[in-house]
């Protein structure tokens, strides 16, 4: 999709494609999302990381608010919504290093740990589960 005239296209390195194939089923439907607490997918986050924290959401559903195609050279089924767009600029790549995925665009990084999820694991979760993840990430959220 072209929005604003722009494409909007993610360079993955084949060190990242590895990285989630071996976390994730990427022939899911995959959203780039943020996770700073804005949206459904998001388990972290405050006021301190509003645009600056990624992560990368596997899905078997659909979901409209992640209707924005991002093409990119893996041929993975990548989207991303109209919120996101506002964060992501040209030149897109996402890496491995340092043991961690690393999304830049033109103007720098735009997060140097972004994290990776399966929604529909999310989904089975007992509440106790539920309950010690989000104890465990309450020490992350500013």
């Amino acid at each position: 999709m072209i929005l604003g005239g722009i494409q909007l296209k993610l360079t993955i390195k084949d060190t990242a494609k590895t990285y989630l194939a071996n976390r994730i089923d990427t022939t899911k439907n995959l959203f780039l999302a943020t996770d700073d607490g804005s949206n459904k997918y998001s388990k972290v986050g405050g006021s301190c990381a509003i645009g600056d924290k990624f992560q990368i959401v596997a899905t078997s559903k659909q979901d409209n608010d992640y209707r924005i195609p991002v093409d990119n050279n893996q041929g993975l089924h990548l989207f991303t919504s109209v919120g996101e767009r506002t964060f992501l600029g040209s030149g897109l790549t996402l890496d491995f290093s340092h043991n961690a995925l690393v999304l830049k665009d033109d103007s720098g990084i735009l997060d140097g740990a972004v994290s990776v999820q399966d929604a529909d694991q999310v989904l089975n979760q007992t509440d106790a589960e539920q309950t010690a993840e989000q104890k465990a990430l309450s020490q992350q959220i500013c």
